[in-house]
This record gives C-alpha cells, sequence and structure tokens, in this order.
C-alpha cells in the first residue's frame, strides 16, 4: 500500500514512492524508479534512502527496492553483492503493447535474501539500545506491554529478560539470545512477532479470538498487532501462543 510519494530526505533528495505491507504493517518499501538501464548513481541512492528511512522509523523491517526498466547482468552482479547485509529487492519493468493496449510487465530479479534468524544476527549484537530510546520513539505505555509480555514468558521460563536492540525488543536468556517472539512498541500499540511453523490450527486460534493475524513464510513468524485493551482481552491466547513459540525455538 502507498504511504507517500517523492519523501523528502535529510540529505536534500526525495524518495521516489515509500510502501508498507498491506497484511503486515511492520515491512516498509524504499522505492527507487530509474527509466532505462539501471546505473550506480541509482543504487547508491537506493541503497541511501534506505538506510534514513530505516534510521528514521526503526520500529519498521525496511526495504530497499529499485525498478528500472533494464537491469543488466553486470549491474545485478554488483547488486546481489549488497543482498547478503541489505534486505534488497530489483524489479525490472517492460512496457508490452498489446493490440491497441500498452501494459506493464514487472519482473522480480532479485528478492530479498534472508539473513539468518534474528538472535543469530551478529548486526543485532551491534546495534543496542536501552529502555528510554524505545519510550521515546514508540510509547511509555507500549513498552509497558513489553513488560507485561515478560511477566508472561516469565511464568514458564523465570530466567527471561528483555533485551533492547535498535529495531526491536527481544529476549535473553543468561545473556544469550532467546528470540521465539520479539516486540515492536510503536506508539500506540505493540507487535508480537513469534516465531512458529504456520499451521491452520494456530491461524483459527487467532481468528477465533477476533484477532488478525500476518504470517510471514521467510522468517516463519507469526505478526500480531494489539492495543492496550486488546493485549488485556487476550491474555490467556498470548500465553497459549508464546509458550508454543517457546517450544518451538527450544525444542
Amino acid at each position: 500500500m502507498l504511504l507517500q510519494q517523492e519523501r523528502i530526505q535529510p540529505s536534500g533528495g526525495r524518495l521516489d514512492l515509500l510502501f508498507h505491507d498491506a497484511e503486515d504493517r511492520t515491512k516498509r518499501y524504499e522505492v527507487e524508479l530509474q527509466l532505462g538501464t539501471i546505473d550506480e548513481t541509482h543504487i547508491i541512492r537506493t541503497l541511501e534512502y534506505w538506510d534514513i528511512e530505516r534510521k528514521r522509523c526503526p520500529q519498521y523491517d525496511h526495504y530497499a527496492v529499485i525498478v528500472a526498466e533494464d537491469i543488466t547482468s553486470r549491474f545485478l552482479n554488483i547488486v546481489s553483492l549488497f543482498n547478503g547485509s541489505v534486505p534488497l529487492i530489483a524489479i525490472q519493468m517492460q512496457a508490452v503493447r498489446i493490440g491497441d493496449d500498452v501494459t506493464l510487465v514487472f519482473t522480480t530479479v532479485l528478492d530479498a535474501t534472508p539473513r539468518g534468524l534474528v538472535d543469530e544476527d551478529e548486526i543485532a549484537e551491534a546495534a543496542p539500545a536501552n529502555r528510554a530510546l524505545w519510550e521515546t520513539q514508540a510509547s511509555p505505555e507500549t513498552v509497558i506491554m513489553a513488560d507485561q509480555m515478560l511477566s508472561i514468558v516469565k511464568e514458564f521460563d523465570p530466567v527471561l529478560e528483555l533485551k533492547y536492540n535498535r529495531y526491536y525488543i527481544g529476549l535473553a536468556k543468561n545473556d544469550k539470545a532467546n528470540n521465539f517472539v520479539e516486540f515492536r512498541p510503536r506508539k500506540k500499540t505493540i507487535n508480537l512477532s513469534l516465531r512458529l511453523d504456520q499451521a491452520e490450527e494456530i491461524d483459527q486460534k487467532i481468528q477465533n479470538d477476533g484477532l488478525e493475524p500476518s504470517y510471514d513464510k521467510t522468517w516463519k513468524r507469526y505478526t500480531i498487532t494489539l492495543t492496550k485493551d486488546q493485549f488485556n482481552s487476550h491474555r490467556e491466547l498470548l500465553k497459549e501462543l508464546t509458550k508454543l513459540a517457546y517450544d518451538f525455538r527450544n525444542g
């Protein structure tokens, strides 16, 4: 879903398009458009705007996207080098005439490569944060919801503690990350991300409780967005889901 066009950047440039995932509002896509053949200037601009936006709104997962009429093998090789450390998507757009009409055909030539599970990602360890930062970029009320989730998971593992990272609040056990569930507080809601295999039984359980989950097949995570009132009224469901995620992660 389109959020904004020509979004002004602190560097003076403009991001062509900013999207968010209609099913998973935690994901944002910074899109750079290019007429003709892809070149190094637009690649650099794509990476620059992606970096600016992820720092501006760290509560979201950000993906850099470049769209060009022609993506040559030379530049595809260059772009793919970044894809181990930057979630980068390259899309080739071509105009095709069919009779008297012209239609656009989009081909994804490079998709974002999974970079490992969060608790195995050294980048997360290199980006520490603290409670005060999260209370500023989200709100004290939604950070308290992370505390309340901690009290729930402590019922089946008392050693767990919150671990504040730059892009999410995770969990740690004996100073080692154990992110079977992650928290991304926002101004009025909190996003819970639970590591589980997708199952119809789990989908139905969440939906029967009046919530709308989304599922990321790449990361094997359910995401649920909750207000304070929803959190309080669905506490038993959250306990059940986090215990499932705990067992899934820790065997």
